[in-house]
């Protein structure tokens, strides 16, 4: 049971660096940030301490990965000890060879690692070759138990997908978070570039509202090249939203900042009494779900 009425969470919107110390640095002064503002729950983007390097192909690229435990999830693990807040962050997971994961971590305050969760819906798209680098995560969709609640977490492209935020929802999250890296296309005008980042921010509204839960999505920023092209442009635009999809908060589209909010811990159990979703759901007439068409 979790005493206090108010939870403050902090997202620690940032920009990649190609020195892992110079990111390192620049995580853990805005984390120190966020503690001093009161903040209990971090969030970090997607891969935050490399460039991302699923842009192309690069064998180069696999001696980026960690195993778990690690010097990742120990410096993860510091962290939340120094600070007392619980952690989300992401990493670049070595399993064993040939077998790698992109994984987040969390920290529980007091410096223990409260449990992992490997992506599970894995992209292969322009600027996206994430099926080159990464297996989808073989674990159960279950949240995570630390001292501020429990968490469901998600990463990026598990973000689009309404069966993995319910299946959360019914494994009883306190919240739903989602570390990510998502930019534009130059080849896209700014017309559509607007619709995408609109149909982004819409879709995670939507996992909030159908529930009734908050949602916390927190993105990378600045341009990172590739090769020889200009590469992803990631547009920030962090965000925290209430049980009914309300933005509570947020961040720019180009600026590293430390975005803060207040969760109301209560009005999950209010909204749920006037917006029934849960009561109302027909599991008997959800099985063609399971396939890849009902058809």
């Amino acid at each position: 049971m979790i005493a206090a009425a108010t939870l403050k969470v902090a997202l620690l919107q940032l920009g990649a660096d190609a020195s892992q110390d110079r990111a390192r640095s620049a995580a853990e002064h805005a984390l120190a940030e966020a503690a001093d503002a009161g903040a209990e729950l971090a969030l970090l983007p997607e891969l935050h301490l490399h460039p991302y390097f699923c842009q192309t192909h690069s064998l180069t690229s696999f001696d980026l990965a960690q195993p778990l435990p690690g010097p990742y999830s120990d410096w993860l693990s510091e962290q939340s000890a120094r600070h007392g807040l619980v952690i989300v962050g992401s990493t670049f997971e070595r399993r064993e060879p040939g077998l790698f994961f992109n994984t987040a971590v969390v920290s529980d305050s007091d410096g223990r690692l409260a449990g992992v969760y490997r992506k599970q819906h894995i992209p292969d798209d322009p600027g996206y070759h994430e099926k080159y680098y990464f297996t989808p995560g073989d674990g159960e969709l279950q949240c995570i138990q630390t001292s501020v609640g429990r968490l469901g977490v998600l990463i990026c492209w598990d973000q689009w997908f309404p069966e993995a935020a319910r299946i959360l929802a019914l494994d009883g999250a306190d919240l739903l978070v989602y570390p990510t890296a998502i930019g534009w296309d130059d080849a896209d005008d700014s017309a559509e570039q607007a619709r995408q980042h609109d149909a982004w921010r819409t879709v995670q509204r939507g996992h909030a509202i159908a529930n009734s839960l908050p949602v916390l999505a927190c993105n990378r920023i600045g341009r990172e090249p590739a090769g020889d092209s200009p590469g992803q442009q990631f547009w920030g635009a962090s965000f925290v939203a209430g049980p009914q999809g309300e933005l509570l908060a947020s961040a720019s589209h180009d600026r590293a900042e430390t975005l803060l909010a207040t969760i109301d811990r209560q009005r999950q159990q209010t909204v749920r009494r006037v917006w029934p979703f849960f009561r109302d759901r027909r599991v008997d007439r959800y099985a063609p779900i399971l396939q890849r068409s009902a058809r």
